[in-house]
């Protein structure tokens, strides 16, 4: 999660390897999923993500998400998305438990880039939500 601010917002890739990732969409599908480079599979990845990946604001106020689209590498896809910042960012409330559905060990770790910090933050399936802190 890397903040833009010529574009004034976030930019998240999403990395995960292929077969986890079809796995969870052949289960969200109900229907064996092939991943490939092309545009056909980005409503079910969208779908999917939307369903693991939120943020609000300390307000708790929702933040938009764009799906940007999604691209193979070696054993991996990395999913882009972007979501508009105009306000100073402090932080706020990350949800982020993309795979936590099929794996328990799973762990997802979210590095938050903002004005030459960062911060990395470590989401489990028995702590999938967090405060997102920034001073």
């Amino acid at each position: 999660m890397v903040y833009n601010p010529k574009e004034r917002g976030f930019e998240l890739s999403i990395r995960v390897f292929t077969d986890d990732l079809e796995k969870a969409l052949s289960e969200t599908a109900g229907a064996k999923v092939h991943l490939s480079n092309d545009k056909k599979d980005d409503p079910l990845i969208e779908k999917y993500v939307r369903a693991h990946v939120a943020y609000m604001t300390p307000q708790r106020q929702p933040k938009a998400l764009t799906y940007v689209g999604h691209e193979e590498e070696a054993d991996a896809n990395w999913i882009y998305l972007e979501m508009p910042y105009t306000e100073p960012f402090r932080g706020g409330v990350m949800k982020q438990n993309i795979l936590m559905d099929l794996f328990d060990d799973q762990v997802n770790m979210v590095n938050v880039s903002y004005q030459g910090q960062k911060k990395t933050f470590v989401f489990r399936q028995k702590n999938p939500v967090q405060d997102v802190l920034f001073n």
